[in-house]
Order: C-alpha cells, then structure tokens, then sequence
C-alpha cells in the first residue's frame, strides 16, 4: 500500500470513529420514567444504538428496532429484525406496522426512546392508504434514479407513508418520547433523516407534487389522490404530540469532518474543509473537487501543499444506462480519476459511511497516481465506464474498491482528496 493510501485511510478511520453513536448514547441518556421504557427505531445503524442504550439503561426495556440487512448486533431485550434498503419490502412493512402497533400501548408514564438514522425512510415501509407495497417498490426506484436530492425524495417518500412525517410521534402520544439522531442528510434537519418519523414536518403534499412533476415521475393514481388529499397530511409544528419530547442529535457529518481534520494535523497536512452539505451529480461536484485540487497544486490556494480537501454532503446519480454497478461515492471519484489522469500528486478517496455504496458491496473506492496506469494496462476505457453509471466495475478491474463491511453508523459521504 502507498504511503498517500495510508494516510487517507487513517481519514477515513478517524470519520467513522466520530460518528458511532455507541459512544455518545450513554452520554445523553433521558430520565427514567414511572412506568415502562420501550425503544424503537430504524436506520442503519439504529441497532447499534439499541445496544448501546441497552447496555447503558438501568432498568426494565423491550421494543422493536429495524435495521438494513447484514446491519443486526444481538440485544438481550431489544428485538432487532432486518429489513431491505433501499428500496422497501415486505419485512420493512411488517416492522414498520409492528412498532406502530407496540407504541400505541404506551400510557403517560410510559417513556418511548426512538433510534433514527439514515436508511429508516426505506426500512419504516407502511404504504398510505390506497397505496401498495408495490406502489411504494415502484415509486422509491424512480426517486433513485431521478436526480432528486434526499430531502426531495423524503418529502415525496413522508406524504406517501402512514408512519413518517411525524405520524410516528402521533402514535406514541401521550407517552413522553426521546428521539435520538444519525445525521446523513445535508444540513442535518431532524424532518429529513429517515423522512421524520418522529419530528414535526412543515412540507405539504403540494410540495410532495411538485417534485413529483420537476423530475418527471410517473406515479400511480392513487399516489396523486393521496398526495392531493389535505386529510392525510403529516403532522405539523404546534401539535400537542410533539409537547415534552426531546431530540437529541448524536452524530453529524461534520463532527466526522472535523475529527478528520485533526487527525490530517498531526500527519502535518492541511486540511480545507469544503462543506457538509455538498449535493449535485456526483460526476460533477468532482469536477469542482478537481478544479480545487488543481488550484491547491499549482497555487498554494486555498492552502499549501501538502493539503487534503474534505467534504461531506450527498451527491446524487441520474441514471443514463441500464445494467450500470455503482453509488455516488463510487461515480463521484471514477469521474475524479478521469479529470486527474495520470497527475503524480493526486490521491483520494470516497465513500459512503454506512459501508454500503448504492447497492453494492464496496463503500467506495480509493485512487492514487497508479490508478490511471492501471487502467491504461488492463485496456480500461473509463469515460466509457462513467458513462455507463458503472463506476463499480471499472473500479474493480483495477483493484480500487474500497470494502469496509457494515460500519453501524450512517453520517452520508465521507471524501477526501490529498494533495502532495
């Protein structure tokens, strides 16, 4: 391994550490009520967090915690079930209506304590009315393959739900309620992450509509009479569900880019963070990325060599081909290889936090000045590759994927670009 890989690993080690709620949780943990605790939950790390409360509660606890598949750790009192991610299925609505069903038992001196982190939109999968599981299937494939930014997506994914946008919350009134959070959206707004389950939504159907139709979405009828219909809006700032419960945000994407930052620091090299929130195509924030590197290279700005960029947000991919292996992280750096080529002082990596890079089994990929030769040598055309969405394959012909496993934690991307 080259020493520039060494070190943008020890970045990438350095952010995820930061973002395991396990350690924050027993940090912030809520006061014990009269009657019983139940904790809920879902998200990709949701039951890592259900351990970590597990193991930090003193007292009585049960409940139900949905997780992405391959994404379970083992609870003694906690049930942990898994669910698909991130289109829905079957498991995810059968989860999703059994938490509902074990909140509306809870009473006043009862405590509800909710897990929430990236990946609950798809895993909390209970269809509005008139709406299928199927309907719901078709719809999530199309928002992925839109363009749509995650809050988009979310607003589209809460009016369409009998669950999110705060109907959680409605169904655990008039229990006291603790919300515990992992950011991965940009801005890190507590409607937004797993589409606000739990948490006041301000957005409107017509909202929901209107994304809809901006990105030209085909939807059923049903989906269009629900989205039109105000009886099922979600639930809104002021509502009396929302009084006394406490939201407590663990982890965000940019403790992760900051704890990479001094980690960089004692390597000797400067960091620049560029943001926590970056969205786009991800083909093409790397060429803004690169354009920033190429002024860090040639003029020392906006810091001197050597210097790594660090960013965090979610890009998105529009799909231009069918048959295409590969998520944003992976797309974001093939299209920063190409823009690199064969420049001596590039390296870089990126990846999803969660481990898990679209649907595939990297989260990522990692490049340094051999990653172009590589693919000069194994006959790799990669703007072929890019322009096919398969950033996956291409990385995999030359031994660049980044394989971390499941991390049990989800503050969205992590990149950096080290400049020497």
């Amino acid at each position: 391994m080259t020493p520039s890989r060494e070190k943008l690993l020890q970045l990438m080690d350095a952010a995820l550490k930061a973002a395991d709620p396990a350690v924050q949780i027993p940090r912030n943990l809520p006061t014990k009520p009269k009657g019983k605790t139940i904790v809920i939950g879902a998200g990709k790390a949701s039951a890592n967090m259900a351990r970590a409360f597990e193991q930090a509660w003193d007292g009585d606890i049960s409940g139900l915690v949905v997780t992405r598949y391959g994404h379970a750790v083992p609870c003694e009192k906690i049930e942990i079930v898994e669910a698909s991610h991130p289109v829905p299925d079957a498991a995810g609505q059968k989860a999703a209506q059994r938490i509902l069903d074990i909140v509306k038992s809870a009473g006043p001196d009862d405590l509800v304590v909710c897990m929430i982190s990236g990946g609950g939109s798809a895993l909390l999968a209970l269809p509005g009315p008139g709406l299928t599981l199927e309907d719901k299937q078709a719809i999530s494939k199309a928002l992925l393959h839109s363009g749509a930014t995650i809050s988009e997506m979310n607003c589209v994914r809460k009016h369409l739900s009998a669950i999110k946008g705060g109907r959680l919350a409605a169904a655990c009134a008039p229990a006291r309620m603790v919300t515990y959070l992992v950011s991965d959206v940009p801005g890190d707004d507590p409607a937004i992450i797993a589409s606000g389950p739990t948490v006041a939504d301000p957005t409107t159907g017509q909202d929901a509509l209107d994304i809809i139709r901006r990105y030209r979405i085909e939807i059923p009828l049903a989906a269009t009479e629900l989205l039109n219909n105000d009886i099922h809006e979600t639930v809104k700032p002021g509502d009396k569900c929302f009084d006394g419960h406490e939201v407590i945000m663990l982890s965000r994407p940019q403790d992760s880019l900051e704890a990479a930052a001094k980690v960089a620091r004692d390597l000797g090299i400067n960091p620049v963070i560029l943001g926590d929130a970056i969205e786009g195509e991800a083909r093409e924030v790397a060429i803004v990325h690169a354009g920033i590197a190429h002024q860090v290279a040639h003029h020392g700005q906006p810091a001197a060599r050597p210097c790594v960029l660090l960013s965090g947000g979610e890009t998105t991919v529009t799909v231009r081909a069918k048959g295409g292996r590969g998520g944003r992280n992976s797309e974001f750096l093939l299209s920063l290889l190409i823009q690199f080529r064969d420049h001596e002082g590039f390296s870089a990596l990126a990846i999803d936090t969660d481990g898990i890079d679209g649907s595939e089994d990297n989260a990522g990929a990692i490049i340094d000045p051999t990653s172009w030769q590589k693919a000069i040598s194994a006959g790799i055309d990669l703007r072929e590759y890019l322009a096919n969405n398969d950033a996956y394959s291409a990385f995999a012909k030359i031994d660049d994927l980044l394989i971390t496993g499941p991390t049990l934690t989800n503050v969205n991307d992590f990149r950096a670009i080290l400049i020497e």
